[in-house]
């Protein structure tokens, strides 16, 4: 047991200090990242086992726990929504996979209900990553469903993906107000994924607003099922070769995301406009994504959030992996993740108000 809480204590300091190393030099310790809630909880269990024993040891455990203490503030958040003012900008950040494009839901009323919660919610800015068009087919014509249903006079689309000329796969940003500049940062990867920026004008202000689609594990159908007979206890054939699978993908997201989160994190440096970053990380809050974008930028989950907060509705990670960050030209009122979704991930939704202006 001894050595056991050792073999945890280490596990749980490298999940502090993973979010400050790159996975492109060292991607091992990005693991640990991963498992930090986990880890912490296993930490947890060994305090209570010593103290119960009444040994010593529970102050090596309780020592990496008050360590951890700041990563844990990341995943768990009380706080009440403040009442906003007229003067306010309310943004949606929503992973809406292709708007069940596929039917993976096997229902064919999803993409309506998306549509639906996404006109009752009606943000002033909504970003949207894994989005679909369609210049063909009517039924599928987004950008004039979504522009018709939240009044959004303005939007910026970018396509990692065309066929057939008419069909688009890629990132959208859409807003009620007026569209100034736009552009994006191209990842040069084989995957979908993705980085625009939108500059809108706000009561007379220049906003610059990320929307970003970093890259994503990618798990495959036998991958899940592997990682569901574990859970269960079931016997999963070739084991190994599944594990070893898993850990190569986990690797690979690692290190691609690293050099994608590098290269946003250099261009926002250079902007001189208030800012307000959405979009789908793919990885938690003790990751080196997370701790990179949010150097020079504040997490609204953080200041309003409240509960657990995950965002990913899939089998894993259920963890937040879904962010909206803002300069501290902002002050966040609220932030709400909706109960419900029909895509595996939650949309989530804060209000900001500019400190000048109050």
């Amino acid at each position: 047991m001894l050595w056991l809480n050792y073999f945890v204590i280490v596990a749980l300091l490298l999940g502090i200090v993973a979010k400050y190393i790159s996975p492109a030099l060292v991607w091992l310790i990005a693991f640990f990242g991963l498992a930090f809630p986990f880890v912490f909880i296993l930490n947890a269990l060994f305090i209570i086992y010593w103290f119960i024993q009444f040994k010593r040891t529970i102050i090596f455990g309780v020592f990496a726990a008050i360590l951890s203490l700041p990563n844990t503030y990341l995943y768990l958040q009380f706080s009440k929504p403040n009442k906003g003012s007229k003067n306010s900008i309310k943004v949606t950040s929503y992973n809406c996979m292709l708007f069940d494009l596929y039917n993976w839901n096997k229902n064919k009323e999803t993409r309506n209900k998306i549509f639906s919660d996404l006109s009752d919610n009606s943000p002033d800015i909504l970003c949207l990553q894994e989005f679909y068009t369609s210049e063909e087919k009517n039924d599928f014509n987004n950008i004039d469903t979504l522009k018709h249903l939240l009044k959004t006079d303005y939007v910026h689309t970018e396509y990692t993906t065309t066929l057939r000329k008419y069909d688009h796969w890629g990132i959208a940003t859409f807003s009620k107000y007026k569209i100034i500049n736009q552009g994006k940062l191209v990842f040069h990867t084989k995957s979908n994924n993705l980085c625009i920026f939108t500059d809108v004008i706000f009561n007379s202000d220049t906003v610059r607003v990320y929307n970003i689609h970093l890259q994503s594990i990618s798990f495959s159908k036998d991958d899940n099922k592997f990682l569901d007979d574990v859970v269960s206890n079931n016997e999963a054939n070739e084991e190994i070769e599944h594990g070893k699978n898993i850990l190569r993908r986990l690797k690979r997201a690692f290190v691609k995301r690293s050099a994608q989160v590098d290269m946003i994190a250099a261009h926002i440096k250079t902007c001189k406009y208030k800012i307000i970053l959405c979009g789908d990380f793919n990885d938690t809050a003790a990751s080196y994504a997370y701790h990179e974008l949010t150097q020079n930028l504040n997490d609204a989950f953080v200041e309003k959030g409240n509960g657990f907060g995950r965002t990913y509705a899939g089998k894993w990670p259920q963890f937040r992996i879904d962010y909206i960050l803002h300069s501290n030209t902002f002050k966040c009122t609220s932030y709400e993740r909706m109960s419900e979704t029909f895509t595996d991930h939650y949309p989530i939704t804060a209000n900001f108000e500019l400190k000048n202006k109050l």
